[in-house]
């Protein structure tokens, strides 16, 4: 009789538990397959943005597509994760980024928060920093996404790494890209030297448009110095002329001639650099003319303005305080030298960029060849040091996406989209998620020198 008493009790207990435990078996993995690392991983790999299904409400299918789409035809390195707002954030970018074994920039958008990394190769932290607080008031996904792709782009360096343009969209190893990598292990070195040729070419086709990008500037700083030249009014066989006033003009002349051959012949962003030395060279020449024709002392050899080099040479160093930033020191000319004196702001020369009219210095990395060789090696990262433009110069990648700009940097190290495994820094990836705009741990450093634009 007893065992007939239990066994109606057990019952219903029984089937609660094989329910739950159904319940249990059909979501614990689905869970764990959507959050996941690997998961993460393994989908970036095979395009630059994933959106997890949790976090599906973020961004649409088609938002989510139009980016991937953008990041792919500019051929960069950009890595986007969106994910639901419990993902665990313990170790999140080293951990992913040793996953996915690509050299790149890593965003991620964790329900309302954002930040990224980067390998200091395709993004230095500085910068990085930078363009994630430039973002941070955009609270919805799609927009701010949009803003950091278009902002990172614009200044990163390196390639998208080979798998994304070798993978049919499937969440596993396609049947395309095994195909590739049997036909490039068969072909052994015959493979590789195409993929070193492929390389080159892209790399020479982004250097052909940042010299376009830089040609429109050097033209008007060409321009504007022979208009100097015009106005000048000088004759060598004007009364009171001597042989040094002749020598300072013809001089000019050669610098404005030089510049003039150096630019027809530039074929990379870095040859840029002579074209600005010679001009910079010859508004020297005629500052040392005017001083003879006007009996004055001759003046010291100085770097030009900093806000407008064709501003012509420096008069004086002022302290120049950029909005949100650091006191600093920069050579000015006499009329800037008054306008801050006066709590004026000075006249700073603007460039086009992707987001608009900016200061040469926010313009992005293509115009560093054209800034060093006005302010040469010693000078110029002291002035640039915070600003987007200081910190992509001081990386590899610059060096090699753009030339040495104000120094020589070598080229060691892998390149963005290169696939180095767990061969990384993990400095450049280390620190707690963003809470609030901010960035967890002390890997970026501090201070105001990178508030503001500047």
């Amino acid at each position: 009789m007893n065992g007939v008493v239990v066994r109606p009790r057990s019952l219903p207990v029984l089937v609660l538990l094989a329910v739950a435990l159904a319940v249990l078996t059909v979501l614990a993995p689905r869970a764990t397959a959507t959050t996941g690392v690997s998961k993460i991983a393994e989908a970036l790999r095979s395009s630059p943005v994933y959106v997890d299904p949790a976090a599906s409400a973020q961004l649409s299918p088609a938002d989510a597509h139009a980016l991937e789409q953008r990041i792919e035809d500019a051929d960069k390195p950009l890595l986007i994760a969106v994910l639901p707002a419990d993902q665990p954030t313990a170790d999140l970018f080293t951990d992913l980024r040793t996953a996915t074994g690509i050299t790149g920039l890593y965003a991620i958008r964790l329900g309302d928060r954002f930040d990224a990394r980067a390998d200091a190769s395709v993004m230095p932290r500085t910068a990085v920093r930078n363009l994630v607080a430039s973002v941070q008031d955009e609270s919805d996904a799609k927009a701010q996404l949009d803003a950091f792709t278009d902002r990172a782009l614009a200044n990163m360096g390196g390639s998208a790494p080979a798998s994304w343009s070798s993978s049919d969209g499937g969440n596993g190893v396609s049947t395309t890209a095994l195909i590739t990598v049997g036909a490039v292990l068969v072909a052994g070195g015959a493979g590789a030297y195409t993929l070193v040729r492929r390389n080159r070419r892209r790399h020479a086709e982004e250097q052909r448009a940042a010299l376009e990008r830089l040609r429109v500037v050097v033209d008007e700083d060409i321009t504007a110095f022979g208009e100097e030249l015009d106005r000048l009014d000088f004759h060598p066989a004007e009364p009171g002329a001597d042989d040094a006033m002749r020598a300072d003009y013809e001089r000019a002349l050669d610098a404005y001639d030089r510049a003039k051959s150096a630019m027809a012949a530039a074929g990379r962003p870095e040859d840029v650099r002579a074209v600005t030395q010679a001009l910079e060279d010859g508004r020297f020449s005629l500052a040392q003319l005017a001083a003879r024709r006007e009996r004055r002392p001759q003046p010291e050899r100085r770097p030009p303005c900093f806000f407008d080099p064709r501003h012509g040479p420096s008069a004086t160093d002022a302290t120049w305080t950029p909005p949100g930033g650091a006191p600093r020191e920069v050579p000015v000319c006499a009329a800037d030298a008054t306008r801050l004196a006066d709590g004026r702001d000075p006249v700073i020369r603007e460039v086009d960029s992707d987001y608009g009219r900016r200061p040469y210095w926010e313009a992005g990395p293509a115009y560093g060849p054209w800034a060093g060789g006005y302010f040469g090696g010693g000078l110029l990262p002291g002035l640039l040091v915070g600003t987007l433009l200081g910190s992509l110069m001081a990386t590899p990648s610059y060096a090699t996406d753009y030339g040495s700009g104000y120094g020589d940097f070598g080229g060691a190290g892998y390149e963005g989209g290169d696939v180095s495994g767990a061969d990384f820094d993990p400095g450049d990836f280390g620190g707690g998620f963003g809470d609030g705009g901010g960035f967890g741990g002390g890997d970026f450093g501090g201070g105001g020198d990178f508030g503001g634009g500047f």
